[in-house]
């Protein structure tokens, strides 16, 4: 892959290597490196303007995420996607965030509610004319809010990039607005249920919003076979 020679973008106060890490990140869950893609520390240096150190640096933790495969010999590759690894980190999500909600119905921030009415609106307009980008931006700034609103944000840190995965392939799933409204609604219905202190509800509304993904999973696999294991 080549990649062309910008100005570096700018991340204040974060090392080098967590700056090219950043953005490689955000290029690869955008499908702007799309899996099967081979990295060159070469070439990265080139474009953000750094040493060869920092982007081995950066290659090795997305490596620990599994977003970027180091194989001897062949060098760095954007992983494909994997419906095994899915449904194991669907698994491990729901987990987490179905504890998540059960305890928002139990006690829930003022403050972290406000900010996620203003977080619905944003998304519900971002869904309305097919901004995807943005619209998942959003999507991940509501479930870092749950567990803000509940005191537990580590909680997200366990399955910030198990997410990752999951919005990789929401790029191919979600491709405009008739896709991505339902889930805003999906989103509401999640926060009814916490607002109206209903556990049985609230566990049902996530369990359901987190196996979205899957049922658009093999119209997918089938749709785009080269970017699947």
């Amino acid at each position: 892959m080549s990649l062309s020679l910008v100005s570096p973008p700018s991340f204040p106060g974060t090392s080098a290597a967590g700056r090219v890490e950043a953005e490689l990140r955000r290029a690869i869950i955008a499908l702007e490196m799309p899996p099967g893609t081979r990295l060159s520390e070469q070439e990265i240096a080139l474009k953000y303007g750094v040493s060869r150190q920092p982007v081995r640096e950066a290659l090795i933790a997305l490596a620990k995420t599994r977003l970027v495969d180091v194989q001897p010999q062949r060098g760095t590759v954007v992983v494909k996607f994997s419906v095994r690894k899915m449904m194991e980190a669907r698994f491990v999500r729901e987990a987490v965030e179905v504890a998540i909600v059960r305890q928002a119905c139990q006690a829930f921030s003022a403050q972290s509610r406000m900010r996620i009415a203003d977080l619905l609106d944003m998304q519900e307009k971002a869904a309305a004319r097919g901004d995807h980008s943005t619209f998942q931006h959003y999507d991940e700034l509501f479930h870092i809010e749950l567990t803000e609103g509940v005191g537990m944000p580590l909680a997200w840190e366990a399955i910030r990039d198990i997410k990752a995965h999951m919005d990789r392939v929401c790029q191919l799933t979600l491709p405009g607005a008739d896709a991505m409204l339902p889930l805003v609604e999906q989103h509401r219905s999640i926060m009814d249920a916490i607002d109206a202190s209903d556990r049985a509800r609230a566990e049902v509304a996530m369990r359901h919003h987190l196996t979205e993904i899957l049922r658009a999973l093999p119209k997918t696999e089938a749709s785009f076979p080269d970017l699947f294991e």
